[in-house]
């Protein structure tokens, strides 16, 4: 894990890294504040399999460095670590609290954005793993309209 000296070392001798420090806050802030949120209706209920905590996608993070960037910043991230990344390219992310049977290990700790998951309001389209006891229903044009 870097410490801060090592992450100052990335921003302020890189100025690509410190494009890509910038690009990250940028993202987070507005990732409370983006106006327009497609909107799902979501049934079902959690199946306690795990998949949720151990196959994550970051909306705006793109490379290691802009991960720990990110976890400097903001250290609750700190539970999450790089697992790989899939045929396009992106990375995988998954949390260190999930127990094997798919449980997280500080239920009572664990953030805000692990309780509001699923979230009905998003900006992307929403995807959930296959399996997940919980449905997405996607609006189509037409309901728009009414």
């Amino acid at each position: 894990m870097l410490c801060s000296s090592a992450v100052q070392n990335i921003i302020w001798n890189n100025p690509v890294a410190m494009f890509d420090l910038i690009k990250s806050i940028y993202w987070e802030i507005m990732s409370y504040f983006v106006p327009e949120k497609m909107e799902y209706e979501i049934t079902g209920e959690c199946k306690k399999c795990g998949k949720c905590c151990n196959y994550m996608y970051s909306y705006d993070t793109y490379t290691p460095e802009e991960f720990k960037i990110m976890q400097f910043l903001f250290p609750s991230y700190k539970r999450f670590y790089i697992k790989g990344k899939d045929e396009f390219g992106n990375l995988i992310f998954a949390c260190k609290y999930v127990t094997k049977d798919g449980l997280c290990s500080v239920y009572d700790k664990r953030l805000d954005m692990c309780k509001r998951y699923p979230m009905p309001r998003i900006h992307y389209p929403a995807d959930l793993h296959e399996g997940c006891g919980y449905t997405v229903h996607k609006k189509k044009f037409k309901d728009y309209l009414k």
